[in-house]
């Protein structure tokens, strides 16, 4: 269960009050999915899975209804693999009142079996327009970024939702000074560790048990987790600083 901030002193306090900041709003959702961003919080509100209000100056400001509409929707993508359209369908269903079953898929917990789950799970996708939408940026940066491999479209033309963290990371690099052409080291480095990765878990995949491809998957997301964190332990550690 998310614990979101305390609204405020009592009955009469405002609203406003209440609400959030996106930052206020990562941190809560943190708790339980520590690799989510703000990137994909915008990403969420642009696919309308939620809709903060804005204050005059353009800030986003989210109420406890909206942090907790994002909980499920994570929870739903991380537990179920449903794609964004699925999910907002089960949402809408949720708020008529309707009883939602959700489909269960390769997680085992507490040495209980693990159900069957489709051959592929399906991730969140998404089109072009909708990627430069909620990274903010333009058709020349992309293709630019594409050039350099920093980021690359699926067979079908469409993009994994994770394209819109890496190209507002790639973004934000760019104010320092740090050119996508700079990034190629890291690309490579990044293809390296998935590549020692796949090697772990490609017999697992492989398998006919379609159990053990679902453990498959769980051990994937287990050992990305883990160089992500060993990625950036090495290079706080090679600066010399400490970060957050």
């Amino acid at each position: 269960m998310l614990q979101t901030p305390s609204g405020g002193a009592g009955h009469g306090a405002a609203a406003t009050d209440r609400l959030m900041s996106i930052g206020t709003v990562l941190n809560v959702l943190r708790d339980e999915f520590p690799e989510v961003t703000i990137s994909k919080i915008r990403f969420l509100e642009s696919e309308g899975l939620v809709e903060p209000r804005r204050t005059p100056s353009g800030y986003r400001k989210f109420s406890v209804e909206d942090v907790e509409r994002l909980g499920h929707v994570l929870r739903m993508q991380r537990d179920h693999y449903l794609p964004l359209k699925v999910i907002r369908e089960y949402l809408d269903a949720m708020a008529r009142g309707e009883a939602v079953s959700l489909p269960l898929v390769g997680r085992q917990r507490d040495g209980e079996a693990v159900p069957e789950v489709p051959e592929t799970p399906t991730a969140a996708r998404i089109g072009r327009a909708e990627l430069l939408a909620a990274a903010e940026i333009g058709e020349q940066e992309l293709q630019e970024w594409e050039s350099y491999g920093l980021i690359a479209p699926l067979p079908d033309g469409a993009y994994d939702a994770e394209a819109v963290t890496v190209a507002t990371l790639v973004a934000e690099l760019g104010r320092f000074g740090i050119e996508p052409r700079h990034l190629r080291v890291m690309k490579a480095a990044a293809d390296r560790e998935a590549g020692l990765v796949d090697q772990v878990v490609a017999p697992l995949r492989r398998h006919r048990n379609p159990q053990t491809r679902a453990h498959a998957e769980a051990r994937t997301k287990e050992l990305a987790g883990l160089t992500v964190k060993l990625h950036a332990a090495l290079v706080k550690t090679a600066l010399g600083v400490r970060l957050p």
